[in-house]
């Protein structure tokens, strides 16, 4: 680093610079008597370049990437504020995808500010009980029948009311929230089903799935939160299903593969969500323990478009037969799709022709209305009012 920003950018104006170790794998290169924004940039591509080499170590070759972070002494009056800004770009940085430098701006600043407060409401929303469960069917392509619930968590903030999930779960996977978050909504979920099946004989045989964060998979409390979930609430393992991503598992294979064969032991049900957008590994998937595979709606919403989408859902089909594998489409919106599925034997599906999820008095009468009769006895599916997907 500190032969990159050896030498002046301009005659008769010496670079005053200081590179520093701030500690771990970060660093500080302080840069003095710039004329303009791209001589910083200049600076940060020639580190990166240096960086991009491969280091001899002890007979080995080791690669080292870089995100950096730029701060214009106009973005702050200390040093302080200028180390925090460029902190602020350096992040920016790693999740526009690593190895990349980005200047400090104030919409970063405010993007911060807004992704605290989120994190502290949210933190607060769990102690308070703000948090609710709306619960989307999945039904039986023939009868369309209700066979189970895919539980899916909102946020009812005091003040602006219901909260979509994609305003503050992607915030929450960045932190050990989603941890606490997915703990409730395991909980609450066991126990809203529990209560259902004991107050409703007939819904005995109904599921609720569950999604599983890949912090969660790699936490390894996870098995004992969830043998917890079931024994307080009373829940048989066997209504309980774990829904998870392509990426999530990939992780960590062989602890994934441990913690899922534990659970699979307990007779809990295991899903792979938005199959076929992920990168799984088809050795690993045919040694996972899973029960069902979920088709992603993209490829659903397209099935119909001519665009090879229709060939792609066959495929997939054909896999979970070959390794004896339910199969869930979601986001299915219209009765063509429906039919088609169904003739091509798919087992479940999901999606807005028959509902949006619905908080838990709505499912519940969604399970009433429909009785032994399924969606096709509703007029028209049942909506919600909040406008919220899944």
């Amino acid at each position: 680093m500190r032969t990159s920003i050896r030498g002046g950018f301009r005659s008769g104006a010496p670079t005053q610079s200081v590179v520093a170790r701030i500690g771990g794998d970060e660093f500080a290169v302080l840069i003095g008597h710039i004329l303009h924004d791209s001589d910083a940039s200049i600076v940060a591509e020639r580190i990166l370049e240096r960086l991009s080499e491969p280091f001899e170590f002890e007979g080995r070759s080791v690669f080292v990437s870089a995100s950096i972070g730029i701060a214009l002494s106009s973005t702050g009056d200390t040093a302080e504020e200028l180390l925090r800004n460029a902190d602020t770009a350096m992040y920016r940085a790693k999740t526009n995808g690593r190895a990349r430098s980005e200047f400090f701006n104030e919409g970063m600043r405010a993007r911060v500010v807004s992704r605290f407060e989120v994190e502290n409401g949210l933190r607060k929303a769990i102690e308070e009980r703000q948090l609710v469960v709306y619960y989307q069917p999945i039904v039986s392509p023939g009868d369309s029948n209700i066979r189970g619930f895919e539980a899916l968590v909102r946020w009812n903030h005091p003040e602006r009311g219901l909260i979509q999930p994609g305003e503050f779960i992607p915030i929450a996977e960045e932190s050990d929230i989603i941890v606490l978050l997915g703990r409730w909504v395991l909980r609450e979920s066991c126990r809203q089903m529990a209560e259902w099946q004991r107050t409703f004989p007939p819904l005995r045989s109904l599921t609720v799935s569950v999604n599983v964060s890949a912090r969660q998979l790699c936490d390894s409390r996870l098995v004992e939160e969830v043998e917890s979930a079931l024994a307080d609430s009373g829940l048989n393992p066997e209504s309980l299903a774990l829904e998870m991503t392509e990426s999530s598992i990939m992780g960590n294979a062989q602890q994934t593969l441990a913690t899922l064969d534990r659970l699979k032991a307990m007779n809990i049900r295991l899903e792979i969500d938005d199959f076929g957008t992920g990168y799984s590994s088809l050795s690993y998937l045919q040694r996972l323990p899973f029960d069902i595979l979920k088709i992603d709606r993209s490829f659903i919403r397209e099935m119909t478009a001519g665009n090879g989408s229709l060939d792609i859902v066959k495929a997939i089909m054909q896999l979970a037969r070959s390794l004896k594998l339910e199969v869930i489409a979601e986001g299915v919106e219209t009765e063509q799709q429906q039919c088609r599925l169904h003739e091509l034997g798919c087992n479940y599906l999901q999606g807005y022709l028959f509902s949006k999820p619905v908080d838990a008095s709505a499912a519940e009468r969604l399970c009433q209305e429909t009785g032994e009769s399924g969606f096709v006895s509703l007029a028209s599916p049942l909506v919600t009012t909040d406008g919220l997907g899944s």
